[in-house]
């Protein structure tokens, strides 16, 4: 049972809803079933980039302050 995210037609109201495949989602602040439904912002996350190393003296290479391989 997914739960998917909703705006109401009628009023614009936002909101979760866990739906079955035989339930039809209605909005539970005017009971309208004219919904659209949006991208959650859970299904669209993704995981943060790596970062590439910070200046000088801050990656910890051996060599130490200005003996970057970076640099």
């Amino acid at each position: 049972m997914p739960i998917y995210e909703y705006v109401c037609e009628k009023c614009a109201n936002e909101f979760e809803a866990l739906v079955r495949s035989e339930t039809v989602p209605e909005c539970p602040a005017c009971h309208s079933t004219e919904l659209k439904k949006v991208l959650s912002v859970f299904a669209t996350a993704t995981s943060a980039p790596e970062l590439p190393p910070g200046p000088c003296g801050s990656c910890g290479h051996a060599g130490g302050p200005g003996g970057c391989a970076f640099g």
